[in-house]
């Protein structure tokens, strides 16, 4: 559970540093990279022990898959609330598309 917390956690920081400031096209770019740069620096100190937690436990697919399904997740979250996007049914759709994947990862064949 601890994997999926600091996951999540890095996450949001992680989609703050990409997509944040997008809300904020009218400052110079530069200032957005330097912005970037240290969201991501936060973000990092949360998804590195993520993944040095998790490889007890899961194997580095199965750790990527679960980061994907949780980006998909907070991202859909950030855009409705804080890019205030809507949500198109074919979004949820394809990110379900995405979320089935999760199947075939942790299934043991």
């Amino acid at each position: 559970m601890h994997t999926i917390l600091l996951l999540t956690v890095s996450n949001i920081f992680m989609t703050f540093a990409w997509y944040g400031h997008l809300k904020y096209k009218e400052s110079p770019l530069w200032i957005a990279i330097l912005a970037s740069w240290g969201i991501a620096f936060v973000e990092y100190c949360f998804q590195v022990p993520a993944n040095r937690i998790g490889h007890y436990e899961f194997t580095a697919a199965q750790l990527k898959t679960i980061q994907e399904v949780i980006t998909l997740i907070v991202f859909c979250v950030f855009s409705v609330v804080y890019l205030k996007e809507e949500l198109k049914w074919n979004y949820v759709v394809g990110f379900g598309m995405m979320i089935g994947a999760v199947f075939v990862v942790f299934k043991e064949w």
